[in-house]
């Protein structure tokens, strides 16, 4: 898969938290790269612009540029840290990637045909237990969603790991573990409708 976002940093000389404060201070969020067969390099980056980035959802499954002092890596986001109470990011992780070498990494679910499902047809509720799921494959294997069919999910049942069509190139790590069911989780399941205690409690009366 191919880049499109560009992550535009600085070098940052000083470790430690006090540094890392004063970068945030001048509307910056510190982040580091690390992995492969250079060393984790401390980053500084544009806030705004970091924001823009974040705004997509294919930014979390895609490779990334990320440009320091001309010199372009090629790496995933490996972890976003943003404050508890405000709309601000602090911290970024990247994640270098080899060509040629398997890389993990979350990626988002689309589920798709949710209200003409068989299901919702005769009044079931969609509920999602996952949302993304992590996948291992090279890096120009890395889709940027997996598309999630419910068009024939009946009231009552379920969709799991092992049902889901993984693109070519693609293994879903829950399925890792050979013969361990537990780990083939259920996605997504069509669940009765909640009648309300009132109207129960009224057709009891009667």
């Amino acid at each position: 898969m191919s880049s499109v976002f560009e992550f535009v940093a600085e070098a940052r000389v000083k470790p430690g938290t006090a540094s890392a404060k004063s970068v945030r201070r001048q509307g910056k969020i510190p982040a580091v790269i690390y992995g492969g067969e250079d060393d984790p390099e401390m980053l500084v980056l544009d806030h705004n612009e970091v924001v823009k980035h974040l705004a997509h959802e294919a930014v979390y499954s895609h490779i990334l540029d990320v440009v320091v002092a001309g010199k372009v890596q090629k790496a995933i986001l490996k972890s976003v840290q943003r404050h508890p109470a405000k709309a601000k990011v602090l911290h970024l992780d990247f994640l270098r990637v080899n060509a040629n070498d398997k890389l993990k990494a979350q990626v988002p679910l689309h589920f798709i045909n949710e209200e003409i499902c068989v299901g919702a047809k005769v009044g079931g509720v969609v509920m999602h237990n996952l949302v993304d799921i992590e996948v291992a494959c090279l890096p120009e294997d890395l889709p940027e969603y997996i598309e999630v069919d419910l068009t024939n999910l009946s009231l009552g049942e379920s969709l799991h790991v092992s049902q889901l069509n993984a693109p070519k190139g693609v293994e879903f790590l829950a399925l890792s573990h050979g013969d361990d069911h537990d780990a083939d989780v259920s996605v997504v399941t069509i669940v009765p409708p909640k009648v309300e205690k009132t109207e129960a409690a009224s057709d009891t009366e009667e």
